[in-house]
């Protein structure tokens, strides 16, 4: 009995976690390309003069929306503020909010700080890091369950499709809650790792 949990709690934390991750990667391409598309051209600097970590330009108090050709919510970013460091070459924004709609399909992200690199192919998310995909009813009309991520710290590698977190995390599935030390996340060959101390609330469990 007690392997047959084991594997039944396996089992589900790999389904919980099978689609969050590239939830998480497509909310944040979107934020990484309205940043990179909407932030002002930054100032060529002096060739003489070093570059400093000091950013060169600002967004206070934004959002930037984008909608679809009958005027619908496609999706939306928002923030305290947003700094651009030129020797870097890095995005930052302050209490990011982010908002995706796809196919009926709402998912939600939010976070004390947004950091991306200059072509966006890494994109973390820290403090106080939730992700939600809201439930909805599927193409079969079957009911897929709310789902829910959260960590300190959330670390997407868009091009190589992988999300990591050194820290810990708690994944929530409709009723069923799983947490763990670290997160590792490989979408091309669909394997997930739950690390360190693993625990399972199953709802339906016996």
């Amino acid at each position: 009995p007690a392997q047959r949990a084991l594997n039944l709690l396996r089992d589900l934390a790999y389904r919980a976690t099978l689609y969050l991750p590239l939830m998480v990667m497509g909310v944040l391409a979107l934020a990484t390309y309205w940043l990179v598309s909407n932030a002002p051209t930054p100032l060529v600097p002096e060739p003489d003069a070093p570059l400093t970590h000091e950013p060169d330009y600002y967004m206070r108090g934004f959002a930037l929306r984008n909608y679809d050709t009958r005027g619908a919510l496609l999706s939306e970013m928002a923030g305290a503020e947003l700094r651009h460091y030129p020797d870097t070459e890095t995005l930052e924004v302050d209490q990011v909010r982010l908002e995706s709609v796809r196919d009926g399909r709402v998912t939600r992200a939010t976070a004390q700080r947004a950091l991306t690199n200059a072509d966006g192919s890494e994109v973390q998310l820290s403090g106080n890091a939730v992700v939600v995909r809201d439930g909805y009813t599927g193409a079969q009309g079957q009911s897929v369950p709310r789902l829910e991520l959260r960590s300190e710290f959330l670390h997407a590698f868009l091009e190589t499709e992988r999300v990591q977190s050194h820290k810990p995390v708690v994944v929530v599935r409709g009723a069923d809650q799983f947490s763990a030390d670290s997160l590792s996340y490989d979408n091309l060959n669909r394997l997930v790792e739950l690390k360190g101390r693993v625990k399972g609330v199953l709802s339906g469990a016996r």
